[in-house]
């Protein structure tokens, strides 16, 4: 299930950023692949495997997340990000566009996709930094474990 994509503008970003004349949103520093949440993030993860099979991928306007229970990643479209002390807080797009309610071949309602992290608002989520390759997702119960940085190759 894809969300629409909204383009993040300056405007809608910390105004911090907006006023300081940086040309980079305030997440840029989260750009790139993860691993971990879902699981503990293993000691010796080479690029490849890495990067084959992402828990979390951060974008300019985007944040795509893996499931246990699906196969491709639900992509949730920024709408707000604001930087904290400690990390980033993310506000998503509603969420009710993502659940829409169809049927499968058989007629019977087809199961609601997880739209949020776990946490206690679908469509928001608080991001804490916790070193130069590490963060954490405080309160979603989908993420109980950091995450880890994909290596470069």
């Amino acid at each position: 299930v894809a969300a629409v994509l909204v383009s993040l503008s300056p405007a809608r970003v910390v105004p911090q950023a907006v006023a300081q004349g940086s040309s980079q949103v305030p997440h840029a520093w989260l750009f790139g692949s993860w691993t971990g949440g879902l699981f503990p993030a293993p000691a010796n993860l080479s690029a490849d495997a890495c990067l084959a099979a992402p828990t979390v991928i951060f974008t300019r306007d985007i944040v795509l997340r893996a499931s246990l229970t699906d196969t491709g990643y639900l992509q949730r479209a920024i709408a707000t990000v604001r930087a904290t002390p400690h990390g980033f807080e993310f506000g998503f797009q509603p969420s009710n566009a993502l659940a829409a309610n169809t049927n499968n071949l058989l007629g019977l309602p087809a199961p609601q996709p997880a739209v949020g992290f776990g946490c206690l608002s679908a469509d928001a989520l608080h991001v804490e930094r916790h070193g130069e390759n590490e963060i954490s997702f405080p309160g979603c119960a989908d993420f109980p474990n950091p995450l880890v940085r994909c290596p470069s190759r």
